[in-house]
């Protein structure tokens, strides 16, 4: 997916080149953002409560799928809360930014990583699925081929991935209601297939940009923190009950 034209690209050539130069070359973001808190939900309290960061809670995200579905534009709407119409270009390589957010009074630092969607930096990208600790799997609403490639991700993702690496299929570009092609049904129906939580987004609006990554944010949170006597957190439960509310999810 593309970056806009002042967003720094990144290109690599080998996977050790791609893990080396990450690191040096950009240590906080390839976004020109910084690793802040920039959670506008909790931003109004934040000068009356006092909240907690554990700097071992900090999770390798990484975003996948086909050239062209909307992955970059999705990490610049929840990283920066806007959309950069034209002049895009495709993503080369990898980058990466840096993004604190808020989950239940502690402060959870998610990595997120935008990869190449076209075949030759798939090398690169199976290098990045091994310390992953979840996977935004996008695909286009308006585009049936997209759709169509989701079960060879799936497929590269269980080979490439932990066992445990959360999983969460999004159908993007949702606001193109006039150029739909896949229903909102196939999506859920596949991913009830592979048993991972779905959601349509908006990169353009908004729409359950915020909500996707604060459920892999809580649910990495509560892996990592929960108490034996905690109830086990319910990622499906929480973005229905989320989805439910008359303000969610959008940011227009």
């Amino acid at each position: 997916m593309p970056y806009p034209e002042h967003v720094e690209k990144m290109e690599f050539t080998s996977e050790v080149e791609v893990a080396d130069d990450a690191e040096v070359l950009f240590p906080d973001s390839a976004y020109g953002s910084s690793a802040v808190d920039t959670d506008t939900e909790d931003s109004k309290t934040q000068s009356t409560v006092t909240l907690t960061y554990d700097e071992d809670i900090m999770h390798k995200t990484i975003l996948v799928g086909d050239s062209g579905v909307g992955k970059t534009s999705l990490l610049v709407q929840f990283d920066q809360g806007k959309f950069i119409p034209g002049s895009f270009s495709a993503t080369v390589g990898i980058g990466f930014t840096n993004k604190v957010v808020t989950v239940d009074s502690m402060k959870v630092k998610l990595q997120i990583w935008d990869t190449a969607g076209q075949e030759r930096f798939r090398s690169v990208t199976h290098a990045y699925y091994r310390d992953a600790q979840a996977l935004l799997l996008l695909y286009d609403i308006t585009r049936k081929s997209s759709f169509d490639n989701i079960r060879a991700w799936l497929t590269e993702i269980h080979e490439y991935a932990q066992k445990d690496v959360v999983i969460m299929l999004l159908g993007n570009k949702v606001d193109m209601a006039t150029e739909r092609v896949i229903k909102r049904e196939e999506g859920e129906k596949l991913a009830k297939e592979y048993g991972v939580p779905f959601m349509e987004t908006s990169a353009k609006t908004g729409l359950n940009v915020e909500l996707a990554f604060h459920a892999i944010a809580k649910e990495l949170k509560h892996r990592a923190a929960q108490l034996p006597s905690e109830p086990k957190f319910q990622i499906h439960d929480y973005i229905q009950q989320q989805n439910q509310k008359p303000s969610c999810c959008s940011m227009v």
